[in-house]
C-alpha cells in the first residue's frame, strides 16, 4: 500500500502526449537551418531531455547552431506546437481523482515554463495542480534533478518517500532518485523499458489505470 503525499508528474510522455507538435516543431527548425537530411522521424530519445541536448546528440550541431536551433523550435512551437497535444485517456479523471482525496499535485518538466503552463490551462490541469516547474531560459534548471529540487525547496518540502515522482524517462527516475524520493516508471511515454530498468524505479505502470492503482 502506498501512501504518497505529494506527487511530482514529468509532463510530455506522462501526462500528455505531444508527439505531434514536437515532430513538426524539430521539422520547421531543421527546414529554417537547411538541414535537409532529417527523414521526418522522431530520433527516439529526443523527447525528454533538454532540447539543447537533444541538438546536439541527435544532429551534431555546435553550441551557436544550437542556440539558433532551440530559438527556431520554439518560435514554432510557442504559436502552434504546444497545443498539437493529446492528454493520455484517463490522465484528467486520474487527476482529479487525486485532488479531490488530498493529494498535493505537481509538475517537473524540462519543457519551458511558460509553454508547459500553457499546456496545463488548456487541458485543465491546473485546476489540481499546486505548482509547476519548468525549464527557464538562463538553463538555471537544465536538468530534472534540478527542476525538482527548485520545486521542493520553493515548497519548503524535505526529501522523503512520500513523496513520488512519475516519469518515461530515466532522466525523471534519477532526478527522483537523487532528491531521495520515491519513483514510478511509466512505460507508455517514450522512454525505453530497458533503460528505465537500469535506474530501478520502485514502482512501474505500463498504463494510467496502473497508475491510478499505485497512486490510489
Amino acid at each position: 500500500m502506498t501512501h504518497f503525499s505529494h506527487i511530482i508528474f514529468d509532463l510530455d510522455g506522462t501526462l500528455t502526449d505531444n508527439t505531434r507538435g514536437i515532430a513538426a516543431s524539430l521539422k520547421y527548425t531543421l527546414e529554417k537551418m537547411q538541414i535537409d537530411n532529417y527523414d521526418g522521424k522522431l530520433p527516439d530519445g529526443f523527447i525528454g531531455p533538454p532540447l539543447q541536448q537533444g541538438f546536439k546528440t541527435f544532429f551534431g550541431l555546435n553550441e551557436r547552431n544550437t542556440e539558433l536551433a532551440v530559438e527556431y523550435f520554439r518560435e514554432y512551437y510557442s504559436q502552434f506546437g504546444l497545443l498539437e497535444n493529446d492528454p493520455y485517456p484517463g490522465v484528467s479523471e486520474l487527476m482529479e481523482e487525486l485532488y479531490f482525496t488530498g493529494k498535493q499535485l505537481f509538475i517537473a518538466t524540462a519543457k519551458l515554463e511558460k509553454f508547459a503552463l500553457q499546456i496545463c490551462e488548456h487541458f485543465g490541469f491546473d485546476k489540481y495542480v499546486v505548482q509547476l516547474k519548468g525549464a527557464d531560459y538562463g538553463g538555471e534548471y537544465g536538468t530534472k534533478s534540478n527542476l525538482i529540487s527548485g520545486l521542493l525547496k520553493s515548497r519548503q518540502l524535505e526529501a522523503s518517500k512520500n513523496i513520488v515522482m512519475i516519469g518515461d524517462t530515466v532522466h525523471d527516475i534519477k532526478g527522483g532518485k537523487e532528491n531521495g524520493l520515491s519513483t514510478i516508471a511509466v512505460t507508455y511515454g517514450f522512454g525505453k523499458k530497458e533503460d528505465l530498468q537500469k535506474e530501478a524505479p520502485d514502482f512501474w505502470a505500463e498504463s494510467v489505470d496502473e497508475l491510478f492503482q499505485i497512486l490510489t
